[in-house]
């Protein structure tokens, strides 16, 4: 592989694990199962909007359930973002989706106040 494709390859990875880091209720690492999703993820050529649409939209799915439904275990991996990533992929959303779903999460983890001492914050508003 050429150098510029694979500095490439590596910085969407790094971008990837950067904003599934940044998701509440996932690992404070990612691991190598992790880079190797994301990585096949920029090999199949999938844009990285859709990548964060896929995270946040999964992630609000997650956190607007209902609150008498039964806890859900914390997200593990990448993995639990592919059905949501498909369904994008399947049915691509509009231009402005990615906007309106940060909105929507800047706006639920306003309205939820943070516990003190917790480390792990939703996007930063600079997004």
């Amino acid at each position: 592989m050429n150098a510029p494709a694979d500095h490439e390859a590596t910085a969407y990875v790094a971008d990837v694990l950067l904003l599934y880091l940044q998701l509440p209720e996932t690992p404070l690492r990612a691991g190598v199962p992790d880079q190797g999703r994301a990585r096949r993820w920029h090999d199949l050529g999938v844009p990285l909007h859709v990548v964060e649409s896929a995270f946040l939209l999964g992630s609000l799915r997650r956190l607007l359930r209902p609150s008498d439904a039964a806890p859900l275990s914390p997200i593990r991996s990448l993995a639990y973002f592919q059905p949501v990533l498909d369904e994008l992929i399947a049915n691509p959303p509009p231009d402005n989706y990615l906007d309106y779903l940060r909105l929507k999460l800047r706006r639920l983890a306003a309205a939820k106040a943070v516990p003190a001492g917790v480390q792990k914050t939703t996007f930063p508003d600079d997004r």
